[in-house]
């Protein structure tokens, strides 16, 4: 999609109802609700993070948006592929910690960014986190700097791959929980998107299509 068309979308998806579990539950792991019945008093506990789904034009003037790979740890998301994002610092609201931490991890200044939407709170089971992400666009092709320390690799995800339903596929994963298990995942860049980013970006991806009819 060329980015000025993109933009035109932008306008509408900023007055457009969000779409919310519905639209996340189509790419949810088959054992998610099993582990939120079992995690019900940790839940009270959980902390909070914010991430950023930021789109901005190529050389080309395509749309694309980013991901990350993180680094191998010893972590229940080590190598694993999301969102440029992270925990909330002491004051800080959602919005305010998205913005931070995606110019920590991939370099784009947060001047830069707009955000034109935010989405739909999600919790993860296995890190006990609630995480709230955000529509950001950058207007001009950014110069990513990776912050080395958390992260591994800098993804970058044509709008147009995203929306081939041919990349929806369904794959054996190993969770964090030492299973294997079939899940619902997205086929980006020969990399597999599942889990919590899967369930953010089904959101986003409906929405988007929403502003597109």
């Amino acid at each position: 999609m060329n980015f000025n068309e993109f933009l035109k979308l932008s306008v509408k998806i900023e007055n457009l109802p969000v779409p919310a579990e519905t639209s996340q539950f189509k790419m949810s792991p088959p054992y998610r609700q099993e582990l939120i019945n079992k995690q019900k008093e940790l839940i009270k506990k959980a902390k909070k993070s914010a991430v950023m789904a930021l789109f901005y034009p190529n050389a080309d003037y395509e749309t694309e948006f980013v991901l990350i790979l993180r680094k191998s740890y010893k972590g229940v998301h080590s190598a694993q592929v999301g969102f440029p994002g992270g925990k909330l610092e002491a004051n800080e609201t959602d919005k305010q910690a998205a913005l931070r931490e995606t110019e920590e991890e991939i370099g784009v200044s947060k001047n830069r960014i707009k955000v034109v939407k935010e989405m739909t709170s999600l919790y993860i089971p296995p890190s006990n986190f609630h995480v709230k992400p955000f529509i950001g666009i950058v207007e001009e092709t950014p110069k990513f700097i990776k912050q080395d320390r958390e992260v591994e690799a800098i993804l970058t995800v044509k709008l147009a791959d995203f929306f081939n339903e041919e990349n929806v596929v369904t794959k054996q994963v190993s969770t964090s929980y030492n299973v294997k298990v079939a899940v619902p995942a997205y086929k980006l860049n020969d990399f597999l998107v599942w889990g919590a980013t899967a369930m953010m970006l089904s959101e986003v991806k409906d929405l988007l299509k929403t502003a597109i009819k």
